[in-house]
């Protein structure tokens, strides 16, 4: 697909009124868009950070009156099911509305560690009630002594995460 790129010589408010903007992405490919100039990237990267940012405004405002329409009657549902947590349904004029309270569980880990001691010394196995995950912090890792990392060495791997990208104007 031919695209108008705009002279690098014009001035930047100019450049960019006959080329691609962040709505035109999904027609283009994947090169063409690679091969469009930093300066046009970066102002489509600052578009897409702008309506991400908008996006996520308006998500939180609907989310906010579907609360207030319906947090009241999903609330007493779930109480009549004797329920604290959990996905409950309602109508409202033949909409169905599910609503789900996740429940949130989180462990005390030093008291975790202490009954798996206790079930240890007791002469069972904690595995067989527990799961045993060992971490260590990358940060703490990297400042430790170089013979300290060296014993742990073999038991690390490192992979890495998909690339990301950010483009600014120099002058930032």
């Amino acid at each position: 697909m031919a695209m108008p790129f705009p002279s690098t010589d014009a001035p930047t408010e100019a450049r960019f009124d006959n080329v691609p903007k962040f709505d035109d992405l999904d027609r283009l490919s994947i090169g063409d868009i690679a091969d469009m100039p930093p300066d046009l990237l970066l102002a489509l990267q600052e578009a897409a950070a702008t309506e991400t940012a908008r996006v996520k405004r308006l998500k939180d405002r609907f989310e906010a009156a579907l609360a207030q329409r319906y947090g009241a009657a999903t609330e007493a549902e779930r109480s009549a099911q004797g329920k604290t947590s959990g996905t409950v349904r309602i109508e409202d004029t033949g909409v169905v509305v599910i609503a789900d309270l996740p429940k949130k569980v989180t462990w005390d880990q030093d008291r975790l560690a202490s009954m798996a001691a206790r079930i240890t010394a007791s002469g069972d196995d904690p595995t067989e009630y527990l799961e045993i995950a060992y971490r260590v912090p990358e940060r703490r890792f990297t400042a430790w002594p170089e013979a300290m990392r060296d014993g742990f060495a073999s038991a690390r791997s490192e992979t890495t995460g998909k690339p990301a990208f950010r483009l600014e104007a120099r002058d930032r």
